[in-house]
């Protein structure tokens, strides 16, 4: 059963970094899909970047240029990492894993999504 551990998140001001990580275990393979979704009060979660099991990463238009996908393989671990962070950033930040996607062009429904994090928080202030 693969089950993530979320770390890294925080409250920052405007224009500030922060790095997400999850760490996978009870998987025994090193291609899978790892992704950051998204949720803020009175909104839908929304998928905001990956890495794919051939290491092709996507982010969204709202966070390329801000936020880069990366993953240890040794450590079985991804990075999500958050630069000039803006209010609008502000959400619950999940991690979700999959072994079905190879290459990622877009972020996945959750139908596709075998296992979450249990969430961490990310505050910016202006």
């Amino acid at each position: 059963q693969v089950q993530l551990v979320e770390s890294g998140g925080g409250s920052v001001q405007a224009g500030g970094s922060l790095r997400l990580s999850c760490a996978v275990s009870g998987y025994r393979y090193s291609s899978y899909f790892i992704g950051w979704f998204r949720q803020s009060p009175g909104k839908e979660r929304e998928g905001v970047a990956g890495i794919g099991g051939d290491d092709s990463t996507f982010a969204i238009p709202s966070v390329k240029g801000r936020f880069s996908v990366s993953r240890d393989n040794a450590k079985k671990t991804a990075y999500l990492q958050m630069n000039n962070l803006q209010p609008e950033d502000t959400a619950m930040y999940f991690c979700a894993f999959s072994s079905r996607i190879l290459n990622i062009m877009n972020m996945p429904s959750s139908g596709l999504i075998e296992a979450w994090g249990q969430g961490t928080q990310v505050t910016v202030s202006s």
